[in-house]
């Protein structure tokens, strides 16, 4: 068993603790979203909690004192982690309402250093985006011929390779734009073949195949801030990769598996089951998984040239 005092690995109480805020975070706000605590409960479980289930299901039935909750992380890295990844739940379907801000400003009184005006706006204009990243519609007739075979191909590579160097930039909240850049990128797809969408039927579509905002976000934070602290509760992931190796192999593989089941799911008329779409999702996901190692180059020059601000440029269409 790992030992609170040992500094250089996340305990697995501290996880524990982690996934409970995050829990408390989703239904800080009064909305008990049954399948957003699904989704962080599986997220948790991939992420090596063995009891993640009963632990959000608690989390979201019984509201200990969030700073209680923190004061008792064994180390301050892990409160900053806790930290982060609350505000990355709150922000996961836009910006964070008043019930929202209140619990993040309970929970940023125990980090031991809070978040500075910097952080908070990039924090802000990153949120803002999750519901506000779609382009101009496209007129109908110029969108009624479909796109040729392979039109398509590398516009989603070129998507899921941004999305993985989100993950090496410095910013540990640079990959709350990874969710935006997903919902642009189903959206321009749907468009090319005839389909008048707005964001909420993206958004649906995104949770349909199994990308929950708010456990994407937590896993991509988790990741980022621990580094190899989290050697411990990412082991089992990746055949033991951890780190922003395994978020980029993780955000490359989810992006081009999303690209690649919505062009399919919009192709057919979007007439597939919930079912079909699913094995769609997990087929392009074991592709994405064996092309990865060919593009690592790749990922890591975007990487070098891509900032934050860069990105959220890209998303408002500057």
């Amino acid at each position: 068993m790992i030992t609170s005092n040992e500094t250089d690995t996340m305990t697995l109480t501290d996880a524990e603790i982690i996934i409970t805020i995050a829990a408390q975070a989703a239904v800080c706000d009064g909305n008990r979203n049954a399948t957003e605590l699904a989704q962080i409960s599986a997220a948790a479980t991939r992420l090596g909690l063995a009891n993640a289930e009963a632990v959000v299901e608690r989390a979201s039935r019984d509201h200990e004192d969030v700073r209680t909750l923190s004061k008792s992380l064994s180390s301050d890295d892990a409160r900053r982690a806790a930290y982060e990844i609350a505000v990355a739940v709150c922000n996961a379907d836009g910006m964070a309402d008043a019930k929202e801000i209140a619990f993040l400003q309970q929970l940023s009184s125990t980090v031991g250093t809070p978040p500075g005006t910097a952080e908070m706006t990039a924090i802000a204009s990153v949120a803002t985006l999750t519901g506000d990243v779609l382009p101009p519609p496209v007129p109908t007739t110029a969108s009624a011929q479909p796109p040729a075979a392979g039109e398509l191909d590398e516009m989603i590579m070129d998507q899921a390779i941004l999305t993985a160097a989100l993950e090496a930039l410095p910013d540990r909240l640079s990959n709350m734009a990874i969710l935006p850049l997903q919902i642009r990128m189903v959206y321009t797809i749907g468009q090319r073949y005839g389909q008048q969408l707005d964001a909420g039927q993206v958004k649906d579509l995104v949770a349909t195949f199994g990308i929950g905002a708010a456990a994407q976000l937590m896993e991509s934070v988790v990741r980022k801030t621990f580094g190899t602290l989290a050697g411990g509760l990412l082991g089992g992931m990746l055949g033991g990769a951890t780190g922003m190796a395994a978020g980029a192999t993780v955000s490359f593989s989810a992006t081009y598996a999303l690209g690649h089941a919505a062009a399919q799911y919009y192709a057919q008329g979007r007439a597939l089951s919930t079912a079909d779409m699913k094995a769609l999702f997990t087929r392009f996901q074991g592709e994405a998984e064996t092309i990865f190692p060919k593009v690592q180059e790749r990922v890591q020059t975007v990487a070098r040239r891509t900032n934050l601000q860069s990105v959220l440029g890209s998303l408002r269409g500057r």
